[in-house]
């Protein structure tokens, strides 16, 4: 018998309606059963591509004796961290506190009153194993500690909650070093250099800022630092590992070894959005080596066949586990992108095996479980013999070639994947709920691509994502965070409107790169406007954002400031750079002063924790660097080509007969540009400080 979470929304929540716990959605009837019975909290965060989570929900979550003590002595509440990143990152501060190490699936224990947590962890087994407790054993002890030791389980509970607060109020800086900037980018640099053995993650907020780095002079050099080379080879592990999908496209998550070969194989829509960006400013630099085309081509195609809802918005994810047959109980992470040595064999003739051998690590032994992920060996252009092979394993996983299938229909569930009669192999799951926040990555991402190629049909594909969101996400006059099946669902937070604030000012610039083209929206306005409801909800007195707004906060031990980036940018960062972008565009100075004070707010974490708020320095590099070009519309398209970190472009319509363009950097103006070179020249030198 399926339990309450059968009607949610959330791909996620519904993954756990047959299970005999008797879950709870978080909402205000669970939080007061809980109060009512006396029980305390079991609180389960996770997402629908989550491979541990899946594990536990196949696990202990599916156990009788589990579920029946669960069901008896606490209340259990699931949460999909990507409806409410606000919850996640409160619970996961706290785990981290308790336990020094934090992760997926988010296990936590809160009292029922005041919903402060007392214990955590992340997957627990049902029997002893990997020198973790089995959860029985965990679920006993911790309804025995919580009724017999009040003493102890309220010191834990103040102690926790004293730290979350502490965390939260973030004292103001009123000045800010002058070396600051470049103490900040050097963080993230450090952090960019391969050390040790273990997982790979693309860390593009740090990636973006080390980059930005690599082209300021440092303290008493006239040349800018040498970390563009540490930049380049992320970005070639990036598009010649087996992060990248090869065959069909799209980045995987992350890989589980430190030379970038076996991925752990869902695919994000955010990592992809700010991956293509990071990619296109590497060719903007003059790094146009072929596997970086090549990749944000075949990514887009995957986007546009897999990840694009009929009515023009992007997807949430691919899971990372898929069935090999529909008789299978379980599914396999992985099965969709590997291949055995014995199929290629008979799937490729030797005149295409061959040379698809020499340029990827192909072997008999494969390189995962006995089968083999696709890396390249080297850069460079891949011959057409090899090209053929990848096409030839595209008709394999997919049943027909990449030249005719335009579309693929998502498998939204285990069931539909075992009885959807596909062409080929069966595919992982697709969450296909909206996501604003990560759309807005999305956007950003092909407008970058856009400007850097000069290829409209990325900018197409973005612009129709952005109208999508501007007609639909408003209900009320408030922007929601989720959309599921063409309905709106959650309160936007500050990541949804600082995302999307960022693709609409990115779109409003890839724009000019075609001159001939007439944009859906005017997308200055609509980031404006979107703009002026973030600051009424979400701005805090102290400078900087609240995650949520007021009226959506009542349940929250904390009102937090996001400002640490990790796989997604945070909030604060993207939001204080917009602020330039729009000071720069609208010449309205306002924007800059509230800039100013969030910057300010944010001036100790940057100080004391850099490596942690790369976005922050990326802020600050637009607040101090900020420049306006202001030229001809036929200049535009080549100087959207080139790598300007700090620059916005507006076209100039009353520039004097022998002018052809102006910089303006800060607060002054250079001279007057006579020529084109003249103006790449003063561009160059305000990006070279």
């Amino acid at each position: 018998m399926s339990n309450r979470l059968a009607q949610a929304q959330s791909l996620y929540l519904r993954k756990h309606a047959d299970n005999p716990v008797d879950w709870w959605p978080w909402c205000d009837e669970a939080l007061a059963a809980a109060r009512q019975h006396k029980q305390p909290i079991f609180l389960s965060v996770g997402y629908s591509s989550c491979h541990w989570c899946t594990v536990m929900e196949g696990e202990a979550f599916s156990d009788p004796a589990i579920a029946d003590y669960l069901n008896a002595h606490f209340l259990p509440i699931k949460v999909d961290r990507e409806e409410r990143p606000d919850l996640d990152s409160i619970y996961m501060q706290a785990l981290q506190m308790m336990t020094g190490q934090g992760g997926w699936p988010l296990n936590i224990f809160l009292s029922p009153g005041d919903l402060v947590p007392f214990y955590g962890g992340t997957y627990f087994p049902v029997e002893p194993k990997y020198g973790r407790p089995g959860f029985l054993q965990v679920l006993t002890a911790l309804r025995t500690f919580h009724d017999t030791q009040g003493e102890k389980l309220s010191a834990v509970k103040g102690e926790i909650l004293s730290a979350l607060q502490r965390a939260a109020d973030l004292p103001t800086q009123d000045q800010l070093d002058p070396d600051l900037l470049l103490q900040g980018l050097a963080a993230s640099a450090r952090l960019l250099v391969p050390t040790g053995q273990g997982n790979r993650f693309p860390m593009m907020p740090h990636a973006e800022a080390t980059l930005r780095g690599s082209q300021l002079s440092h303290v008493g050099e006239d040349e800018p630092g040498n970390d563009e080379q540490l930049c380049l080879q992320r970005g070639l592990d990036l598009v010649l590992g087996g992060i990248f999908d090869h065959v069909g496209g799209g980045f995987h998550r992350y890989t589980v070894d430190a030379t970038w070969t076996v991925p752990h194989f869902e695919k994000m829509l955010y990592d992809n959005g700010q991956i293509l960006a990071y990619l296109s400013d590497l060719w903007r630099l003059g790094h146009q080596e072929p596997a970086i085309e090549r990749a944000i081509a075949l990514t887009a195609q995957w986007l546009q066949r897999e990840m694009t809802a009929p009515e023009g918005y992007f997807y949430a994810a691919q899971d990372a586990d898929s069935f090999l047959k529909s008789t299978d109980v379980e599914p396999e992470e992985g099965a969709f992108y590997v291949w055995s040595y014995d199929e290629l064999q008979n799937r490729l003739d030797n005149a295409v095996l061959a040379p698809l051998t020499e340029q990827f690590t192909v072997t008999p032994r494969g390189n995962f479980e006995g089968k083999n992920v696709l890396q390249r060996r080297q850069p460079g252009p891949l011959s057409s013999a090899t090209e053929t092979a990848l096409a030839q394993l595209f008709l394999g996983r997919y049943g027909e070639g990449p030249e005719t299938i335009d579309t693929f229909p998502p498998a939204q569930n285990n069931a539909i994947a075992k009885t959807h009669p596909w062409p080929g192999r069966i595919p992982a799951v697709t969450d296909t709920k909206m996501i604003v926040a990560w759309n807005g990555l999305m956007i950003s991402g092909l407008a970058q691509a856009a400007a850097a190629f000069s290829h409209i049909d990325y900018l197409q594909q973005a612009e129709t994502a952005a109208a999508f969101i501007l007609s639909h996400q408003w209900l009320e006059g408030r922007c929601h965070r989720l959309n599921y099946g063409g309905t709106p669902a959650v309160l936007a937070q500050a990541e949804d409107y600082a995302s999307l604030i960022t693709a609409l000012l990115d779109l409003q610039q890839a724009t000019l790169a075609f001159p001939e083209h007439s944009a859906p929206h005017d997308w200055l306005a609509q980031a404006q406007r979107v703009q002026a409801e973030f600051d009424q909800w979400l701005w805090s007195p102290d400078g900087g954002y609240t995650s949520t707004a007021a009226d959506a906060s009542e349940t929250l031990l904390v009102r937090e400031r996001s400002y640490q980036d990790n796989a997604t940018p945070a909030a604060n960062g993207m939001a204080i750079a917009n602020l330039v972008k729009l000071a720069l565009l609208t010449e309205d100075l306002s924007y800059l002063d509230r800039a100013e004070q969030g910057l300010k707010a944010f001036g100790s974490v940057m100080a004391e924790m850099p490596r942690a708020c790369p976005g922050l320095f990326i802020a600050l590099d637009w607040f101090r660097h900020g420049t306006v070009v202001r030229t001809r519309s036929d200049l535009l398209p080549t100087l959207l080509k080139q790598y300007t970190q700090t620059a916005v472009f507006t076209v100039s319509t009353d520039l004097a007969a022998d002018v052809v363009g102006l910089v303006c950097e800060g607060f002054f103006c250079k001279a007057p540009a006579l020529s084109v070179e003249q103006l790449q020249a003063q561009l160059q030198a305000s990006q070279r400080r």
